[in-house]
């Protein structure tokens, strides 16, 4: 296995992420959203406390609209409910009928049979996906490798939720990479590795400026909580994503079209009617 060597941003690289988050923090819309998912997110809730079903949880939250987060809440409870061992006993009929609510059963039942195998290799050489020095990078690339249907996306998402929202991991989506990248005019390779290229640039920003992430938060008056010992990762990264979604998935006339040259991206002169 090859990990990737983790890329640091330049600083303008920095300087640009830092202005972009501001500027969408700023955004009450974007407020709204992070303040209602950022110490109990909607997609993986605070009160799954198996770390083998938030795993789960984040494979089966993939190819889910908006539109479905109730009925892939329900899902997920069940699941909880049932408990991880109970779930991996099953059969696939029990499986499916479980899973059907959210469409592409196949698939997410192989993703949880290649979890659970992944899962075992761990635990027999000795491998901790929760230990507090584990070297995320690795741990993201045999995700990626070992359980099938994960990619980088994915298992960004699972080593994050099983590691907990404030472990430093920034997860991307295809999203940001389409999107956000180019309004950072980052300039990011073909292909999965696209995810793992900006997760690096992003988590290396907000190590870069952490005190000034962190101001951030109280500037714009958001009422989350971070602990005092974690970078601000999480709330950068619902931040981005809220922005992604609200403003740049159907682009708003809000928008600058000289983004990233313009500092100001949205509701500036360029972007007047």
């Amino acid at each position: 296995m090859t990990v990737l060597t983790p890329l640091k941003p330049t600083r303008p690289q920095v300087a640009r992420i830092f202005r972009l988050v501001d500027r969408a923090a700023a955004l009450l819309e974007v407020r709204h959203e992070v303040e209602a998912n950022h110490d109990d997110n909607r997609w993986w809730p605070a009160s799954i406390t198996d770390t083998r079903i938030r795993m789960l949880a984040a494979g089966w939250s993939t190819r889910v609209s908006y539109r479905m987060i109730d009925t892939y809440a329900r899902v997920i409870a069940a699941a909880d409910a049932t408990g991880f061992d109970v779930l991996a006993g099953g059969t696939d009929a029990e499986l499916a009928d479980l899973v059907a609510p959210l469409g592409l059963t196949r698939t997410r039942i192989d993703y949880f049979r290649s979890l659970i195998d992944l899962l075992d290799r761990w635990a027999k050489d000795d491998t901790d996906p929760l230990a507090p020095d584990g070297d995320h990078s690795v741990l993201i690339q045999r995700f990626a490798e070992e359980v099938h249907g994960a990619s980088y996306k994915v298992a960004q998402c699972a080593l994050l939720y099983a590691r907990g929202y404030h472990c430093g991991i920034i997860p991307v989506d295809s999203g940001m990479v389409t999107k956000l990248g180019p309004a950072l005019g980052i300039k990011l390779p073909s292909g999965s590795v696209a995810h793992e290229h900006l997760r690096h640039l992003l988590e290396g920003a907000v190590q870069a400026q952490a005190e000034d992430f962190r101001r951030l938060i109280g500037r714009h008056e958001y009422a989350v909580t971070v602990p005092s010992d974690a970078l601000p990762t999480w709330w950068a990264h619902l931040v981005l994503i809220y922005f992604k979604r609200l403003f740049l998935n159907r682009p708003s006339d809000r928008l600058c079209q000289r983004r990233p040259v313009c500092a100001t991206a949205i509701d500036c002169d360029h972007a007047s009617p």
